[in-house]
C-alpha cells in the first residue's frame, strides 16, 4: 500500500472511512482482497494477498480489527529484511491493544525496510495507532481526524497525500454509500502528476519522483495494482470495495470490482 487518506472516528456515521493505494511491481503475484487467516488464528479477516510473501497491505477482520502497511521510501534496501506484509496480518490475528501490539513491535522494528503501520480496533470505544520505523518517536495512539500517509511519515506534506486527504474531507459530506465510494474511487484514479516543485526528494531521482507523485501510478512494470475504498459504521457494518487494476498490457476489460458487507463483531475471549 502506498497511498491512504482515512478518517478515524472523526463523522457521526461512520467510525472508519479509508481510501487507499495498492502500488506494486505487476509481476508480483497478488490475491484479490476474501476472507482469510493464518493457521492458527481464530479470527478472520477480508483482505487481499500478496503470494510472494504470504502476508497483506490493507485488511479488516470480523472482530473489527483494521491495519493498514505503506513502504516508506528513501531509495535504501534492507539486506535480509523480513516481509513488512507480515505486520498487518499479525495484527489482525491477535488480541493485544494497538498500542500493545505497536509497543511490542517496536522492539523489533527495524528487522523490516522501512514501513508505515496503522492499525485500529473499532469497537464501542474506537481506539487506532500508528507506528513507523523510520520515526524513533513512535507509535502513537490518534486522536479522532483525518489523515493522509503515503511513502513518508504520517501527514508528510506530499502533494498527493494532501489533495487525497481534502477529497476525503469533502467525501464525507455525502449522504450514502454509494456516494462516498463514488466520489473516493475517482480520486484514487486521479492520474495528474505533482508540478516539479513541489516534488519530494527521497533519493530515487527526479524521474522517478515524477512518476510517483500521482495517486493512481501506471510505469511499464510498477504501478496501481489496486484501489479500495473501506468504510465501518457506528453499527458496526462494514462495507468494502476494491478494484483490481489490470496491467498496462492487458485489456481496460479485465479490471475487477469485489464488493462486501459484513457486521464487525468482538471476537470472544
Amino acid at each position: 500500500m502506498c497511498l491512504i487518506a482515512f478518517a478515524f472516528d472523526a463523522h457521526p456515521r461512520w467510525r472508519l472511512v479509508v481510501a487507499a493505494n495498492r502500488d506494486e511491481y505487476y509481476h508480483r503475484p497478488t490475491q484479490p482482497a476474501g476472507w482469510w487467516s493464518d493457521s492458527v488464528s481464530r479470527e478472520r479477516w477480508y483482505a487481499g494477498r500478496d503470494l510472494l510473501a504470504g502476508g497483506t497491505w490493507l485488511g479488516l477482520s470480523r472482530g473489527g480489527r483494521f491495519a493498514a502497511l505503506t513502504n516508506f521510501r528513501d531509495g535504501q534496501a534492507t539486506p535480509g529484511a523480513r516481509s513488512r506484509g507480515e505486520l498487518p496480518s499479525g495484527f489482525l490475528a491477535a488480541e493485544t491493544t494497538p498500542m500493545a501490539w505497536l509497543d511490542r513491535l517496536a522492539s523489533d522494528g527495524q528487522a523490516y525496510g522501512g514501513f508505515n503501520l496503522l492499525v485500529a480496533t473499532l469497537q464501542a470505544e474506537p481506539t487506532m495507532a500508528w507506528y513507523g520505523n523510520r520515526d524513533p518517536s513512535s507509535p502513537h495512539r490518534l486522536d479522532p481526524g483525518v489523515y493522509a500517509l503515503s511513502n513518508h511519515l504520517l501527514e508528510t506534506p506530499w502533494p498527493k497525500t494532501l489533495r487525497l486527504k481534502q477529497q476525503l474531507l469533502d467525501a464525507l459530506a455525502d449522504t450514502t454509500m454509494d456516494d462516498l465510494e463514488r466520489t473516493l474511487l475517482a480520486a484514487l484514479a486521479d492520474t495528474e502528476p505533482a508540478s516539479d516543485d513541489s516534488l519530494p526528494d527521497t533519493g530515487i531521482g527526479i524521474t522517478w519522483e515524477r512518476v510517483l507523485s500521482s495517486a493512481f501510478i501506471r510505469s511499464a512494470d510498477y504501478g496501481t495494482r489496486c484501489s479500495t475504498v473501506l468504510a465501518v459504521d457506528r453499527n458496526g457494518v462494514a462495507s468494502v470495495i476494491e478494484r483490481t487494476w489490470p496491467r498496462p498490457d492487458e485489456a481496460a476489460g479485465t479490471l475487477r470490482e469485489r464488493r462486501t458487507t459484513f457486521v464487525t463483531t468482538p471476537v470472544a475471549s
